[in-house]
């Protein structure tokens, strides 16, 4: 099939370039074969996909069809980009999280030892107190809130 060209545009020698005089952009007719179950899906979604014609709900399907392709490149680059930025910010909290924790540590051992040499406190008393503490964060799932030790105590 030859090629010839009608005002920048290469086509077949079936298409026909059709343009209007309000200067809009030519369009190619060329002849497009499709299954009949095919056609019968066309006539039924251009409308609900809000198009004047058959022909622009294809047109819109070629070029959503031609965008996808392009795409399938930039997924394989863009993947690893999210990736890398995803377990980059990961990291960063991490750290922040472990330094924290470390901090709260090294307090509530301050606080542990400093309370452990002001009162005289024997082992089983202490091993009570373990399992109640246990099974108190286990109940309000680690959230624990000074006013309520201190009202326990006081009752």
């Amino acid at each position: 099939m030859g090629k010839q060209k009608n005002s920048g545009l290469q086509t077949s020698k079936n298409a026909i370039v059709k343009g209007n005089s309000e200067g809009f952009q030519n369009k190619i007719k060329f002849p497009l074969w499709v299954y009949p179950a095919t056609m019968k899906e066309v006539n039924l979604r251009f409308a609900e996909d809000n198009c004047g014609s058959r022909s622009e709900f294809i047109e819109k399907a070629i070029n959503f069809y031609v965008g996808y392709l392009k795409s399938e490149g930039n997924v394989n680059y863009l993947s690893p980009q999210i990736t890398s930025s995803v377990e980059a910010v990961v990291n960063g909290v991490e750290q922040r999280i472990n330094r924290n924790l470390f901090k709260i540590a090294v307090e509530l051992g301050k606080i542990s030892h400093t309370l452990a040499a002001a009162n005289d406190v024997d082992e089983d008393t202490l091993r009570e107190l373990h399992a109640m503490c246990v099974d108190e964060v286990r109940h309000i799932n680690g959230v624990i809130n000074f006013e309520s030790a201190v009202k326990f105590q006081n009752e």
